[in-house]
């Protein structure tokens, strides 16, 4: 039976000196975005920042400098993401492939793969989406029907991926599709690609959400001819590298962050003299951001230590999420809106915003239900 541990995160103390450096970036390049804005937090997108981010050495830190990285801890790679969350800095050009693309092409690609993409990676000059979800599957990866079959040259891969964040600015994807047998074998016959979205075939759909934005999208593979040197890692291995992936994707910052400019713009809102309820409640939740801060600092420790920690990913994951999704409720029942102050009036615009997009705060990297699954057949429960 696995029981959970998280242990204290190795201290780094080069870390402090690279926060005010970050801050005084931050402080200089967002100066004049309004707090509607930065409400994005990590769905922001903005290509020249991302490349100012890259000349600034804070894309692909943990990578090695043989391959543009800068050979800097995961710990220090943290307090990056965080500081640039709590900003509300437009991160998602390169955010996934920071996050998870660049780590598993240096976990599993080939020499040439790595020479390639990481220092492109780095630059803050190549984006990176996922290509996972599909129709019908929701959240269960192991049904997954996108197939690759062997064909002169490489791979021809059919099929649909749904929900594909960025998509249509990402220049490449890293496709989890089967290559050998069927949605019945579950984990077994999948694989992983990386896939050049400019590549014929390849038809990207934008898919709205409810305000109209457009980060997700359908991509559409029809005949699409992949090279052999596309394939990523192990031929048939590809679930033992997406379950890995997902300890990336699940455990960082970004999982108890998406509101915390609500949680600012309230703290303006209530000014200095709040009543005994509000200072209740900002202390509860301020609480529970400590806490998930330590969990998900272990987490990083233990990726810096070379660890798997996909169950306490999945924790973090589902616990911030549930934190995220409490703060508009709280900030809602906190404020007045009469009489209407510029403070509550940025207040306002930034509680609509966060409500609105909230639900998919349990949906994005897998489902609360899936995430719970997941531990409890960690902790021998099912």
């Amino acid at each position: 039976m696995f029981s959970f541990t998280f242990a204290p995160p190795p201290a780094v103390p080069e870390a402090e000196t690279l926060r005010a450096e970050v801050r005084a970036f931050l402080a200089a390049e967002l100066a004049d975005r309004p707090a509607i804005k930065r409400a994005e937090s990590w769905s922001g997108f903005d290509a020249a920042f991302s490349r100012k981010v890259g000349q600034r050495g804070w894309i692909g830190m943990t990578f090695p400098r043989e391959y543009g990285g800068h050979g800097r801890s995961a710990l220090e790679r943290y307090v990056v993401l965080e500081e640039m969350l709590a900003a509300g800095a437009p991160v998602v050009g390169h955010w996934i492939a920071d996050r998870q693309s660049g780590p598993s092409i240096l976990r599993y690609g080939t020499e040439a793969q790595k020479a390639f993409f990481l220092p492109r990676i780095a630059r803050g000059e190549c984006f990176f989406c996922i290509g996972m979800s599909e129709p019908d599957s929701g959240s269960d990866l192991a049904s997954v029907r996108t197939r690759a079959v062997p064909a002169d040259g490489g791979y021809v891969v059919n099929g649909t991926k749904l929900w594909t964040s960025q998509a249509h600015e990402s220049h490449y994807m890293i496709l989890f599709c089967r290559t050998g047998g069927s949605p019945d074998d579950r984990q077994g016959g999948t694989s992983q690609f990386l896939v050049d979205l400019t590549l014929p075939g390849i038809t990207i759909r934008p898919i709205h959400a409810l305000t109209g934005e457009h980060h997700f999208n359908e991509v559409i593979f029809q005949d699409v001819l992949l090279p052999e040197s596309a394939l990523l890692g192990t031929l048939g291995q590809g679930w033992q590298q997406v379950t890995g992936e997902l300890a990336y994707e699940r455990s960082g910052p970004e999982r108890f962050l998406s509101s915390f400019t609500l949680l600012v713009e309230l703290v303006h809102a209530l000014g200095p003299a709040p009543s005994e309820r509000a200072a209740i409640a900002l202390g509860r939740l301020g609480a529970h951001l400590v806490t998930l801060r330590r969990l998900s600092r272990s987490v990083a420790g233990m990726l810096q230590a070379g660890e798997n920690p996909a169950l306490q990913a999945a924790l973090v994951k589902d616990l911030g999420a549930l934190v995220e999704q409490e703060i508009p409720d709280i900030a809602r029942s906190l404020i007045a809106t009469d009489p209407p102050t510029p403070e509550i009036e940025r207040f306002l615009a930034v509680l609509n915003y966060t409500t609105l997009h909230a639900p998919s705060f349990s949906l994005r990297g897998g489902t609360r239900e899936i995430l719970r699954g997941i531990i409890a057949r960690g902790l021998g429960l099912r």
